[in-house]
């Protein structure tokens, strides 16, 4: 028996032999080495036998996998990876397709052991470069099964560490393995990313210290690797996403907003910040913009969320965006901004909302809701202005226009935030958000020319009276000025309102005036000078806004003034003083001595900067005597928190204010042209006026109050002048008359020779829209259709009613009666 045994091995094919000969009697002696080189020389003398030795090979491994035997097993890996690293001609596939299967059988065991081996295996599988493609093998399995490994909740910890690491390498496997292969657009479809990406980020919310990697791609050591499925997974999904190219980048972007969402991870949102900064790093440059495309997408699906889920989506774009700023950021710049304005938008309705909706019952809840939209506001703002502030100057200049155009204001185009629906306090919500938005872009910026930063489209919204309403809106305005025309970078040094001793300590950095600037102010001069005029009547303002009102005067001496320019601001500074003290506008006490105080401040700083030495003497004995007399005039008194306020400014002496006359008498033997002086400034009258909310009505009234008809006969009984003697008599002096007069004709005369052209055309276009408004009142008062048979239509509450006439009631003109 023991022959026909010998015989029947000696019939056996010699690769079966070759195989069962490296398999030893005590599996713990490991493999024969001897035998697997034989096995190895046959394998590479004779290629074509590898699907067998591979299927033999396989059948082996089923079957010792089934018994239990895993000694076996692995001496078969074992034996299966020398003869894959030996081999690389053309009959390997066959081979590798058994091979697969095995590692397959491992993989599907219960075995952790089995599954590690089956991993490390197809890893070193991975790594080795075939000499032609394999247009028929998937690896479907393998990402299924890799991804479940990466969930893996085994209750010893070291063994789910141990299968999780093992999924993330193999998954690294298979990306390494398709991406070299030629069909390796296959890993990048949906169903294969739906499990790769979610795997690795299960496995990085692991990560401690998130902070600390946030730059390029860190290289730990192999040990660290190995022991740290967080670490592993990071390394694999930055080498997913340095794969990547300009077809596939969405579709392995897109789970990481899946996975984000399901697992509530964008409040708090520092997982979520770390993995958009791995993305943005890892990723090709020139793909940047298809992840902001892809944020912003997100934002406009999630816009129904909660305030604190949108404001971690924002913060996650922001720092997406100042990534992309330094690079290539494409075409999408534009996109950016409107999206995040639509949304800004989209926040204030949710805020005035909840307001509205809770109007009458002050619930925690809603002012929660409130603070967390501010939350939102602010994101966005802070957004917007980091990734404008990083564009060059000339796309910031563009975005300066377009932020601007968004600006609800009187007069503008289609192209501002639609706010009709917010009402008032809506409108005033989004003119803050986006003046704050704007100041933040505006940041920074040094144009190359003063009509580059400031043009006309841009600064007369900017100086529309829509945005002086209200004192936070005023200070936006002048703060965005400040950086716009200080390109010397002497703000700083101006901060806050004071009577600087010795301006020449500030040490100012200023260039001589251009031909441009000369230019600008000659054309918009009397904007800036009018809306600092405005602004210092308003009622509620506060030390900020007189703080930031000196340093508008001061910037633009330093950046703006020639000698015509002097005279203007000095013209303008004795009108604000006389705003002070004649006090048309019934201005609080504490505003009336502000104003002085900020025309003291102007006085002293100019005087010092054009040094000469009248004038400075004049301004220094003024403020002398206000120290000693009326220290509410001056900014360190009238600014502080407890400061005695007069009751009345009629009765101070004339040593107090500034002196037209002795200021001109000053300057005028320094060369200055000083006539213009005696002419007081008068602000520019804009159409927006004439529109604008802000518009007394009293002149209105007053007219239709005299030519409607019906009036209360009374009321013009204590209007009319009481006739009296002396009355009488100074009618019958006609010398009296004479005289006054010619001092009128004189001061016109006076006037039209002296005073700047854009003043007396402001003064003229003043009385022909005064006038032209008048007529039309007094037309549309006075003239009435006339009747018809047909009926007159009137409009009220909305809705058309028609009256109509009988013929017979009609009165015709005695020429058409025959």
């Amino acid at each position: 028996s023991a022959g026909v045994c010998c015989c029947c091995a000696a019939l056996r094919p010699r690769y079966k032999r070759l195989v069962d000969n490296i398999f030893p009697e005590d599996p713990k002696d490991g493999l024969v080495k001897a035998d697997m080189e034989k096995l190895t020389f046959y394998a590479v003398s004779a290629p074509e036998k590898l699907d067998r030795i591979g299927a033999y090979l396989a059948e082996r491994l089923s079957r010792d996998v089934v018994r239990h035997r895993y000694g076996y097993v692995l001496i078969a890996m074992e034996a299966l990876d020398q003869l894959l690293m030996a081999c690389h001609s053309q009959s390997i596939k066959p081979f590798v397709e058994s091979f697969l299967h095995m590692v397959a059988k491992l993989l599907e065991s219960g075995e952790p052991k089995l599954q590690v081996l089956g991993t490390n295996s197809f890893v070193k599988f991975a790594n080795i470069e075939e000499d032609t493609p394999s247009y028929h093998r998937r690896y479907d399995f393998f990402v299924s099964r890799f991804s479940a490994m990466c969930h893996s909740c085994d209750p010893d910890p070291e063994i789910q560490t141990e299968i999780r690491i093992a999924g993330i390498r193999g998954i690294q496997g298979v990306v390494r393995k398709t991406v070299n292969d030629e069909l390796r657009a296959t890993i990048w479809e949906p169903q294969h990313m739906d499990k790769i990406v979610p795997s690795l980020l299960f496995n990085m919310q692991k990560i401690e210290d998130i902070d600390s990697r946030i730059g390029p791609p860190s290289s730990p050591t192999g040990g660290e690797k190995e022991e740290n499925p967080a670490l592993l997974a990071e390394n694999c999904f930055r080498e997913l996403l340095g794969r990547a190219t300009y077809g596939n980048m969405n579709n392995a972007v897109r789970p990481v907003f899946a996975h984000l969402d399901h697992h509530k991870l964008w409040d708090p949102n520092e997982f979520a910040v770390s993995c958009f900064k791995i993305i943005m790093y890892s990723i090709q440059a020139q793909y940047s913009h298809h992840v902001i495309q892809e944020i912003l997408g997100h934002l406009d699906f999630r816009k129904r969320d909660s305030p604190r889920v949108r404001a971690g989506i924002i913060q996650v774009l922001l720092e997406a965006v100042a990534i992309a700023a330094k690079g290539s950021i494409g075409p999408t710049v534009l996109e950016v901004f409107n999206t995040l304005l639509k949304h800004l938008r989209i926040s204030v309705d949710f805020e005035l909302g909840d307001r509205r909706s809770s109007a009458g019952s002050a619930t925690f809840s809603t002012s929660s809701k409130e603070s967390d939209e501010r939350i939102v506001q602010n994101a966005i703002i802070q957004t917007i202005g980091f990734f404008g502030s990083n564009l060059p100057d000339y796309q910031r200049s563009e975005i300066m226009m377009f932020i601007m155009g968004k600006v609800p204001v009187l007069g503008t185009t289609s192209q501002s935030l639609d706010t009709s629906h917010l009402g008032d306090l809506g409108t005033r919500r989004i003119q803050i958000m986006l003046l704050r938005s704007l100041l933040m872009v505006t940041s920074g910026y040094k144009a190359t020319t003063i009509n580059n930063a400031l043009p006309a489209p841009f600064l007369d919204p900017l100086l529309s009276p829509s945005l002086m309403e209200d004192s936070e809106l005023r200070q936006l305005v002048l703060e965005i000025l400040h950086n716009l025309i200080d390109r010397h970078d002497n703000r700083a040094k101006l901060r806050g309102i004071r009577i600087i001793p010795d301006v020449s300590d500030l040490k100012i950095k200023r260039d001589k005036i251009s031909r441009q600037d000369v230019s600008f102010m000659k054309k918009h001069g009397q904007q800036l000078y009018r809306h600092i005029y405005l602004g210092c009547k308003e009622e509620d303002n506060v030390q900020k806004n007189f703080e930031l009102l000196f340093t508008s005067l001061a910037l633009t001496t330093i950046e703006l003034a020639n000698e015509e320019v002097v005279i203007d601001l000095i013209r303008l500074a004795i009108a604000l003083q006389d705003i002070a003290i004649i006090n048309e506008d019934n201005l609080p006490m504490f505003n009336r001595c502000g104003v002085m105080a900020l025309v003291a401040a102007y006085l002293n700083f100019l005087s010092q900067m054009i040094a000469v030495p009248a004038f400075c003497q004049h301004v220094s004995k003024v403020i002398e005597t206000r120290s000693l007399e009326a220290s509410y005039f001056l900014p360190e008194t009238i600014f502080k928190d407890k400061c005695n306020l007069p009751k009345s400014l009629e009765k101070h002496e004339k040593d107090l204010f500034f002196l037209t006359n002795k200021i001109a008498e000053s300057l005028g033997g320094s060369g200055y042209s000083v006539e213009r002086l005696s002419v007081p400034y008068v602000p520019q009258v804009t159409d927006e006026d004439r529109l604008s909310r802000r518009k007394s009505i009293v002149d209105t009234v007053s007219l239709q109050v005299d030519i409607l008809p019906g009036n209360n006969t009374e009321d013009k009984v204590d209007n009319t002048e009481e006739i009296t003697f002396e009355a009488l008599k100074k009618a019958i002096d006609n010398n009296g008359l004479e005289e006054q007069e010619k001092e009128k004709r004189r001061l016109v005369i006076e006037k039209f020779q002296k005073a700047p052209f854009e003043e007396i055309a402001a003064q003229c276009e003043t009385k022909a829209n005064l006038l032209h408004d008048r007529l039309a009142q007094i037309l549309e008062l006075t003239i009435r259709p006339p009747p018809s048979p047909s009926g007159t239509m009137t409009i009220t509450a909305g809705h058309a009613h028609y009256h109509s006439v009988p013929v017979y009631e009609m009165k015709f003109p005695d020429l058409c009666v025959y």
